[in-house]
């Protein structure tokens, strides 16, 4: 499985592999400075571990998930525990290699597999976003400037407007779009994923 999914990244010049490893604690420091990315499998050693998302992502890394655990329930733990995206197995190397080209680039990319977990949630009408799409919309929503949001986040501006873009995008796909500003704080409020006295709480200053 390995050397096919180093086959697929191999077409693509951009893609440079550093590491192959079994599990995260096998990442050396070298190959952790070196990659920006970890393609991470949920099924390591027969058991799914979904605190490896957090592992990665805690060393600076941009999760994107590959699994054959393509349930509903699976995918959306997977985007709430802070992964960019998920590529079910059988999606094969052409969504593979989309997803990593897109969150490379801090761009949005959702596999059939995402989009129909999506869709099919049953509290469709109220997306979940992730802890870091939740953070970045409150600070955004308090200190007016995208780069006050990535200084606090210690993100990259690019990085905090993906994490908005991909709120508007749950949002949209929960057929409730939120075009502007102004738009998307109602629909966190409405959610309570903001309290209108956290806005209050604006220590973060704009520019």
């Amino acid at each position: 499985m390995i050397e096919g999914v180093r086959a697929w990244l191999a077409r693509e010049p951009r893609v440079r592999v550093v590491a192959a490893v079994d599990s995260p604690e096998d990442l050396d420091r070298e190959s952790l400075a070196a990659a920006d990315i970890a393609l991470l499998d949920l099924n390591l050693g027969g058991r799914t571990r979904f605190d490896n998302i957090g592992r990665l992502t805690g060393a600076g890394l941009k999760v994107i998930v590959y699994s054959q655990f393509t349930d509903q329930d699976t995918v959306l733990r997977v985007l709430s525990s802070g992964a960019r995206e998920f590529v079910a197995k059988n999606e094969g190397g052409e969504h593979l290699l989309g997803v990593v080209l897109a969150v490379a680039t801090d761009e949005p990319y959702v596999t059939p597999t995402t989009a129909g977990a999506l869709v099919a949630d049953d509290a469709a009408d109220r997306p979940r976003l992730s802890e870091r799409e939740r953070t970045a919309l409150l600070l955004w929503f308090q200190s007016k400037s995208k780069a006050a949001v990535a200084r606090r986040m210690r993100v990259s501006p690019h990085t905090v407007d993906m994490f908005i873009r991909r709120a508007r995008l749950k949002y949209s796909q929960a057929g409730r779009s939120a075009h502007t500003k102004s738009d998307l704080l109602a629909r966190a409020i409405e959610d309570e994923l903001v309290r209108p006295e956290d806005l209050l709480d604006d220590t973060t200053g704009g520019d």
